[in-house]
């Protein structure tokens, strides 16, 4: 994903409310706080995807074409 694809998929509250719960269930492993950066990287990383796909059928077909493009 582009930067401005993630800063717009950052402005999502529900996004927001993901990377929170990720934060507590990966704090709560780890038995300290993983903080923000780490648990909003991880969530881009491993979920955001997925997310999209389920959420933004539409942005996330919108960037996988402009993926294709570029290859």
């Amino acid at each position: 994903m582009r930067i401005t694809d993630v800063r717009e998929l950052l402005k999502d509250k529900r996004v927001i409310e993901e990377i929170n719960r990720h934060l507590w269930i990966e704090s709560q492993k780890a038995g300290y706080n993983i903080g923000i950066e780490r648990a909003t990287d991880e969530w881009l990383t491993l979920y955001s995807e997925g997310w999209m796909r389920y959420h933004l059928p539409d942005k996330y077909r919108e960037i996988l074409a402009k993926k294709k493009k570029k290859q």
